[in-house]
C-alpha cells in the first residue's frame, strides 16, 4: 500500500481531471439533451426527425469510436482539437443522446391532461411546458439522469486512449512505471466508487427535499 500513498497526490489530481471532464460534459449533455428530447415530442415533422436521427446514430455507436472519430478523425479535415476539448465534446455528445431519451420519456409520462388544462386557462404551449410540465418531468426524471451521470464518470475512463491524464490513465502510469497492478486499481477502484457513490447520495439528497417541498 506504500506505492499507494507515495503516489496520493497523483491519483488525487486523476481524479481532478475526471470530474471536471465530467462535470463539463454533465451540463452540456443535460443542455443538449434536454433541446433534443424536446424535439422528439415536438409537432414539427423535421424536428422530430433530427432529433431521431441524432439519438439513434450516438445511441447505435459505440462512445469509443465517437471518441476516436473526434479526436483522431476530424484533424484530416482541419479540425485539431486538444485532447480534453475533444474528450468533453464527445462525452457531452453521447451523454446528451440518452439524456434526450430521458427528458422525452418523463415529459410523455405527465398526463395530457394538465397541458389541456393550462391552455384551456390561456397559457401558451410554452409557458405550460415551463411552469406546468417541465418541473413535474424534472422531478420524475432525477433517479434515470443520476444513473446516466454515473455512467458518464465511470465511461471517462476511455478518455485514457487519446492522452487524456485522468484517473485510469494514472493508474496505468503508475502501474506501469512500479509493476504493481494489484493495489494501483484497487486504490483507482475505489477512487471512482467514492465519486459514484458520493454523486448518488447527494442526488438522493436533493429529490428527497424536492419531494417534501411538493
Amino acid at each position: 500500500m506504500d506505492i499507494v500513498w507515495n503516489n496520493l497526490g497523483a491519483f488525487l489530481q486523476g481524479a481532478s481531471v475526471t470530474v471536471r471532464i465530467s462535470a463539463v460534459a454533465v451540463c452540456f449533455g443535460l443542455i443538449i439533451g434536454s433541446i433534443f428530447g424536446l424535439m422528439r415530442i415536438s409537432g414539427s415533422v423535421i424536428l422530430r426527425s433530427i432529433a431521431g436521427v441524432y439519438v439513434e446514430a450516438i445511441r447505435g455507436t459505440p462512445l469509443m469510436v465517437q471518441l476516436l472519430y473526434i479526436y483522431f478523425g476530424l484533424p484530416q479535415i482541419g479540425v485539431i482539437l486538444p485532447p480534453f476539448t475533444a474528450a468533453a465534446i464527445a462525452l457531452s455528445i453521447n451523454s446528451g443522446a440518452y439524456v434526450a431519451e430521458i427528458v422525452r420519456a418523463g415529459i410523455q409520462s405527465i398526463d395530457k391532461g394538465q397541458m389541456e388544462s393550462a391552455r384551456s386557462l390561456g397559457m401558451t404551449y410554452m409557458q405550460a411546458m415551463r411552469y406546468i410540465i417541465l418541473p413535474q418531468a424534472f422531478r420524475r426524471i432525477i433517479p434515470p439522469l443520476v444513473n446516466e451521470f454515473i455512467m458518464l464518470i465511470k465511461d471517462s475512463s476511455l478518455l485514457s486512449v487519446i492522452g487524456v491524464i485522468e484517473l485510469t490513465r494514472t493508474g496505468q502510469r503508475i502501474s506501469g512505471a512500479t509493476y504493481n497492478v494489484f493495489h494501483v486499481f484497487t486504490a483507482v477502484a475505489v477512487i471512482y466508487f467514492i465519486m459514484t457513490f458520493s454523486l448518488s447520495k447527494f442526488m438522493g439528497y436533493l429529490e428527497r427535499r424536492w419531494q417534501i417541498n411538493d
